[in-house]
């Protein structure tokens, strides 16, 4: 039956009928310039091994980085996150190798700035989990992780870091007040332009694991990191979280995880318009690149759950996919 008449003189699909005139009204967009990538840094020479649970993903020896920081210059990808696999041997209770200029991430900082400058930015995690021989991202007393104690030895890892040329400090650890007792720090230690991004709202969330094989921290992890990561059944507290960081002086803010939280991201962007970084992290990347490998979706998944970020009010995203993809 053909509909005459009273049909409305509106059709919103006359726009969707050619790729020109779909280009020309859609509403979100996606460049290299939305992107951070992920290194993952690993001890010895030549190095470049594989993270079995994270297909595609390497862990790369300071004097092998230049494979890979090349290529995301090359990509015009703005950023890069380090993260260190470090000894289990060197690990400790007070994870003290985050503290030494010579370690993993001391290194790969000074090697990426002596050789590229400001080509690219160099973010850095702060946090213990990569040092602590009980993997929890502070001090472990009795089964209890102490906040103001752990404080005092994040706001040394910041200040180190920054010394060596970081240009964002990344607390990643959750606790109360770091944002402040950082930002202080880094004025006094005349260290007023290195910037702040907060992981503001980090979910106890269950997509980490391939994560914590790619740092070495899953299998010494005891028990969970419930006591300070938040709550996933939350949407509020993710409010409060964020209005104390940009209180105390974070930047920008990170989301963690990302696909599971649009609605936190677009709740965030709405009520404080400040920039907000999405974490694609670990178990979405896997489970979108083990999906495209069984041929279960194809590899335009990739970009949808990307543009779902940005839909959702991100301004960049941390994704191991930044390197794997053509953007313009």
């Amino acid at each position: 039956m053909i509909i005459t008449g009273k049909y409305p003189s509106l059709r919103l699909r006359r726009t969707r009928q050619h790729d020109w005139s779909r280009r020309l009204v859609q509403e979100n967009n996606l460049s290299s310039s939305d992107l951070i990538l992920p290194i993952f840094l690993t001890e010895g020479k030549n190095k470049k091994i594989p993270v079995q649970s994270m297909p595609g993903v390497y862990r790369y020896s300071i004097n092998n980085l230049g494979i890979i920081v090349d290529k995301a210059i090359k990509k015009k990808i703005p950023m890069v996150a380090l993260f260190p696999y470090t000894n289990p041997k060197i690990k400790d209770l007070s994870g003290s190798e985050s503290l030494n200029e010579n370690n993993l991430v001391c290194r790969a900082i000074r090697y990426i700035k002596k050789r590229y400058k400001n080509n690219i930015g160099v973010m850095c995690d702060v946090a213990l989990d990569p040092y602590t021989s009980h993997g929890h991202d502070g001090l472990l007393k009795k089964n209890t992780i102490l906040n103001d104690e752990t404080l005092d030895i994040l706001t040394k890892q910041a200040v180190l870091q920054a010394k060596m040329g970081c240009d964002v400090i990344a607390p990643s650890d959750m606790m109360d007040g770091r944002i402040k007792v950082i930002r202080k720090k880094l004025d006094k230690e005349n260290l007023k332009d290195v910037q702040i991004i907060s992981y503001a709202v980090k979910y106890a969330s269950s997509y980490y694991g391939p994560f914590r094989d790619a740092i070495g921290s899953r299998l010494l992890l005891k028990g969970d990191k419930k006591t300070y990561q938040m709550d996933f059944r939350n949407h509020d507290e993710s409010l409060r979280e964020v209005a104390l960081d940009i209180k105390e002086g974070a930047d920008m803010i990170i989301v963690k995880p990302g696909m599971p939280y649009l609605d936190i991201i677009r709740s965030v962007k709405d009520k404080f318009k400040i920039p907000i970084i999405a974490y694609q992290v670990s178990g979405e990347y896997s489970l979108i690149k083990n999906g495209i490998q069984k041929k279960i979706i194809n590899e335009k998944s990739i970009i949808e759950s990307l543009i779902s970020f940005k839909r959702a009010g991100a301004n960049a995203i941390i994704t191991y996919f930044a390197d794997k993809i053509n953007l313009v």
